[in-house]
């Protein structure tokens, strides 16, 4: 009868630390998705902070943005916020709650003084090193930033641009050098090619705008020298016939020479010859012997309103 209520005993108490830390474990991670502290009375605080977003190259993994949990052993002070939360839950007495969190928190730190390593799901696991400091390793198995919620880590394969390969593949073969392709895919100086590739495609493109630029010119050029040619031609065959000159007959004029005279009295000086023409007639009709005296040193064109051997007479 003794060792059958010892084995009793021992059921109940098993059964009870496993609905406890069960309990626990599955409040806590209730509680870290709505705060950023979660104390165990006599134990420590579970701790959460905001995580951008990681993009791992080496892997093309990518990590949606998230709450890094970290462990604290010196927060241990009961803040109320779990056993409120459990004794809500349960429908329990806060006491009744209190106690059982701190049975919890007791029977942790004996697993591990004991050397056992204490696995929280979907939290963390924590050990105590060979110095007895307490370590903890996050879990990633949830998510607990609400924001992200339904996001999750994939992996994408890297993008190849087959055309552009192609294309960087077909200038290396213009480069003099002799390489096959089991020797470009085995030395180490491939990415140099491709430099090397690159720049040679931007010398040619710059080498044909600048050849077909030069090509123009020196077609302006040499139009513009054979017409200038042609008209020399013309001009000399329109100008000179022969080279020997033609005998012309002596011509008599005879001409009379009008006297203007050296005096004269200026009317106007316009910058239009029209508009000194229009002056002339002008004065005319009013009975002057107008005329047209030419340019001046200033560009005008000067009108008179007559012209006189005497200046005596000018002044009349």
């Amino acid at each position: 009868m003794l060792i059958k209520s010892s084995l009793l005993e021992f059921e109940a108490l098993k059964f009870f630390f496993i609905f406890v830390f069960m309990g626990i474990e599955h409040y806590i991670q209730q509680l870290l998705y709505r705060y950023n502290c979660v104390v165990v009375p006599d134990f420590g605080a579970f701790l959460t902070q905001m995580k951008s977003a990681v993009l791992l190259k080496s892997t093309n993994t990518f990590y949606p943005p998230s709450k890094r949990i970290s462990f604290n052993e010196q927060l241990s002070s009961n803040d109320g916020l779990l056993v409120s939360y459990m004794a809500n839950a349960e429908n329990k007495s806060y006491e009744e709650m209190l106690k059982q969190t701190l049975d919890v928190a007791k029977a942790w730190r004996k697993q591990l003084h004991s050397g056992e390593r204490l696995k929280i799901s979907s939290i963390g696991e924590l050990w105590l090193n060979r110095e007895g400091k307490l370590q903890f390793q996050p879990s990633n198995e949830v998510n607990y930033l609400t924001s992200s919620y339904g996001l999750s880590s994939f992996v994408s394969p890297g993008v190849t641009r087959e055309k552009l390969k192609e294309q960087v593949v077909e200038l290396e073969e213009k480069i003099p050098f002799i390489i096959t392709p089991e020797q470009r895919e085995r030395t180490s100086f491939r990415p140099y090619l491709k430099y090397a590739a690159i720049l040679l495609l931007a010398l040619s493109t710059g080498m044909t705008a600048y050849r077909f630029y030069g090509e123009t010119l020196l077609k302006k050029q040499l139009v513009l020298e054979e017409a200038q040619t042609l008209v020399s031609k013309n001009i000399q065959e329109a100008t000179f016939f022969n080279s020997k000159p033609l005998e012309l007959p002596e011509l008599e004029l005879n001409v009379t020479k009008k006297s203007k005279g050296n005096h004269h009295i200026i009317a106007g000086a316009f910058r239009i010859q029209e508009n000194a023409d229009k002056k002339v007639t002008q004065l005319r009709n009013k009975g002057y012997d107008a005329t047209y005296l030419g340019v001046n040193s200033y560009g005008l064109h000067q009108v008179t309103y007559g012209s006189f051997e005497n200046p005596e007479e000018a002044l009349i």
